[in-house]
């Protein structure tokens, strides 16, 4: 015999729960979610409200009460779709449609917001809440339109300004966040734009914008093997971000160039060196902290090939990139002593002292402020028109010349404005003589010592010192041929 089988569920008697019981049971979970609402304890009034959702999923008010606390909860994409869901099942729920407008606002999409609130007044003509919200995101408008032209113009302190005052109500708007994190990291304000794409990741770890983001700092951090590692993972979370890829590739190219040039460097190859700088300098503009380190680089190869003023160039450019970097002073600074510009060496080393107070600092200092206390005396040396090095022979043959360059018999012809000058000249060789054929002056007057301050005898007559040095009176004169012309003198030697 067939036997037929038996569907219990076609029995009406076998129902256990009708619709209404079913109604019943899910307001009593909705009621629940609203004490817990009351009470602040969103997790549970979300527990209840999806249990009444589950029970009927065609009521409105249920959805809109669930999204009313996942905002709370900061959960605002999840409540947003709640918030739709709800104005699907009830085109006249005006709430819903307020908070799917908040939701909006808040995650920066300010034009689908100014929809939703305008069905509010639609619905409510004297909302005042719908009013100042839609207020609100007519003035994000404004902000990213005035947020895209200073991008453009590369016034990112103005885009950070800007996103500041969108994020007042728009504080969910990661697109928002990033820009502002890229603005910052463009201004060198590394560790606030580091900040701001930590917190994006910690609540979205795939999100490429954010990963750009935090190797882009790095990246100008001069960390470049990191900064790839970034931009590598934002590509692979977003293979079409093209500021993510322009930023590899310059790294890339940034590190090989460099470490060419340094390679270049150490084998000798300074020309070589300083071209490959050169280059990497161009690659780009606003890695600020590699490319002081650059013009720092490039400095000490023109110190090297002895383009002192240019490296001294350099310097500055990479102090103005860099105000801290303490190399690029002490490279300045001894371009400065080299080429005798000896009050900016010591206003640089002063920097560098001031900074890291060191030992080897305070001595480089220390010679620089002698060297300037020397420079504002008479040097001997150039006098004489000799070298510091000069020996006692040298010493002696340059005066003998100067000596007899400038002696005032031998311009006796000339008119009283010569005549003066050369006195004064012969004055000055007589002295540069009398220090620098005495050891213990000469050793004094080259430690920067102040001979007159010293108690050493600096009393000279310059006429004197000729004498001794020729031989004593008779020893020498100069007789002028008046049929030869003035200049022309013999000289006669005892």
């Amino acid at each position: 015999m067939a036997t037929v089988d038996f569907d219990s569920s076609a029995d009406p008697e076998m129902d256990l729960t009708s619709d209404e019981e079913l109604e019943r049971e899910a307001e009593g979970f909705k009621e629940q979610g609203n004490a817990y609402y009351v009470k602040k304890d969103y997790p549970e009034a979300f527990n209840f409200y999806t249990k009444a959702i589950d029970l009927c999923p065609k009521n409105a008010s249920y959805y809109g009460n669930r999204a009313a606390t996942l905002m709370m909860l900061s959960r605002y994409r999840e409540a947003l779709e709640d918030s739709q869901q709800a104005v699907r099942l009830d085109e006249s729920f005006m709430k819903g449609h307020m908070r799917e407008g908040k939701c909006h606002l808040l995650l920066g999409n300010a034009m689908a917001a100014s929809r939703c609130l305008q069905r509010v007044l639609e619905l409510e003509l004297d909302n005042s809440q719908a009013q100042q919200e839609l207020k609100n995101a007519e003035s994000i408008l404004e902000y990213e339109r005035m947020a895209e032209i200073s991008f453009e113009k590369r016034d990112f302190r103005m885009v950070v300004f800007c996103m500041d005052r969108a994020l007042e109500s728009a504080s969910a708007c990661h697109r928002f966040k990033v820009l502002k994190a890229e603005c910052l990291a463009l201004l060198g304000r590394y560790p606030e734009a580091q900040s701001v794409a930590s917190d994006i990741l910690r609540m979205d770890s795939t999100n490429g914008d954010a990963l750009y983001v935090r190797g882009l700092c790095l990246y100008y951090e001069d960390c470049i093997d990191k900064a790839v590692q970034f931009f590598v993972q934002a590509l692979r979370m977003a293979p079409d971000h093209e500021k993510a890829r322009l930023a590899c590739r310059n790294a890339k190219a940034l590190k090989a160039k460099k470490e060419e040039g340094n390679k270049a460097f150490k084998d000798g190859s300074y020309e070589e060196a300083y071209d490959l700088y050169s280059e990497a300098l161009t690659i780009d503009p606003n890695n600020i902290k590699t490319n002081a380190k650059l013009y720092c680089n490039r400095a000490t190869v023109g110190s090297k090939l002895n383009k002192l003023e240019q490296a001294i160039e350099d310097c500055t450019k990479a102090i103005k990139l860099d105000e801290t970097y303490i190399k690029a002073y002490l490279r300045r600074a001894q371009c400065y002593m080299d080429t005798e510009q000896y009050e900016e060496a010591v206003r640089d080393y002063e920097k560098v002292y001031q900074t890291e107070k060191t030992k080897e600092h305070k001595n480089l200092l220390k010679n620089a402020q002698l060297e300037l206390k020397k420079s504002k005396r008479k040097d001997y040396y150039k006098v004489l028109g000799v070298d510091k090095n000069a020996t006692e022979d040298e010493i002696k043959k340059a005066y003998r010349k100067r000596a007899l360059m400038h002696h005032p018999d031998r311009h006796s012809g000339a008119s009283a404005e010569v005549q003066k000058e050369e006195e004064k000249k012969f004055k000055e060789v007589g002295e540069a003589f009398t220090v620098l054929s005495d050891p213990k002056k000469k050793s004094r007057y080259d430690s920067g010592h102040d001979l007159e301050d010293d108690d050493m005898n600096m009393d000279f007559d310059a006429n004197n010192i000729f004498k001794a040095f020729f031989g004593g009176p008779g020893g020498f004169s100069f007789e002028g041929n008046s049929s030869s012309g003035p200049g022309n003198f013999f000289f006669q030697f005892g």
